[in-house]
């Protein structure tokens, strides 16, 4: 059973930065694309970004050029720098895996960009 914890998370001013962690643990062999999604009140979940198992980053448009995703397979863990920050972008993140052929999603972890 793959376990997903994700951690920094907070409050910051517009134009902050912040760098969340999703740490993946349990038995694995494998993970292939990691990702992160977000979901601001009474919106839907969206897609943020992900990462390849060889590395390879995408972005949603929302995004692009403010956030970077890595990733650090020997640890089984994504990263999430995120620069620029709008209050537009607050919202729960949750990180989300595919496993083993399993799809794992995190408990979610809160960012909240004030103006």
């Amino acid at each position: 059973q793959v376990q997903l914890v994700e951690s920094g998370g907070g409050l910051v001013q517009a134009g902050g930065s912040l760098r969340l962690s999703c740490g993946a643990s349990g038995s694995i062999f494998s993970i292939a694309v990691m990702a992160w999604y977000r979901q601001a009140p009474g919106k839907q979940r969206e897609w943020v970004a992900l990462i390849t198992s060889g590395g390879s980053p995408n972005y949603a448009d929302s995004v692009k050029g403010r956030f970077t995703i890595s990733r650090d397979n020997a640890k089984n863990t994504m990263y999430l720098q995120m620069n620029s920050l709008k209050p537009e972008d607050t919202a729960v993140y949750y990180c989300k895996v595919i496993a083993d052929l399993q799809v794992v999603w995190g408990q979610g972890t809160q960012v909240t960009v004030s103006s």
